[in-house]
Formats: C-alpha cells, structure tokens, sequence
C-alpha cells in the first residue's frame, strides 16, 4: 500500500513536515541575506547541498542556521555550498562564499 492509500504515513509525513518547515526557512532567509540570493536561487543552493553531500535538507538547514550564532558550518557542508553558490547564475547569488 503507497502513502497516498495510508493516511497514517501521510500523516506522519505532514508531521515531519511541520516540524522541520521553519528551520528550512530560517537558512533560506540566511542565504538570502548572507550571499544576495534571490529566493529561487536559495532555494536550489540548500536543494544543492542537501543532494551532494547526502544530507537531509533539514539537517543542512539546521547547521547553516547554527552559523548565525558562532557555530562553524562543517567542512562538507561547506564545500558543498561554496559549489552550489558557484553554479548559481551570476544574477541569481552573490560571490560572497
């Protein structure tokens, strides 16, 4: 049975969801300041990141938004941002990686 046919997994998938939605948007909104983003641009980048490292979006949301307090964004992560802010068109994000 597919999860549109179980409505408990769809549930927990709503749920997860929730939980993980504002953090998403807390490192979209960073990227967006940090590096002159467009939202659309931001949104690849953290899509980007999240793909090439093998990392769940909220995790690599999660550690992105941790910068913003004094944390170090770790040396994958990293890597892997200062590579999607390179393939993002010019007019779409900032060179300030």
């Amino acid at each position: 049975m597919g999860d549109a046919e179980n409505p408990h997994a769809e549930l927990e998938q709503l749920r997860r969801a929730m939980a993980t939605r504002p953090v998403i948007d807390q490192a979209h909104g960073v990227l967006m300041a940090a590096y002159r983003c467009t939202p659309d641009s931001a949104w690849h980048v953290l899509v980007a990141v999240s793909q090439h490292t093998n990392t769940k979006l909220h995790h690599v949301a999660a550690a992105l938004v941790e910068t913003t307090q004094g944390k170090d964004l770790p040396d994958h992560l990293s890597t892997a941002l200062r590579a999607a802010l390179k393939a993002a068109p010019e007019d779409q994000a900032g060179q300030g990686a």
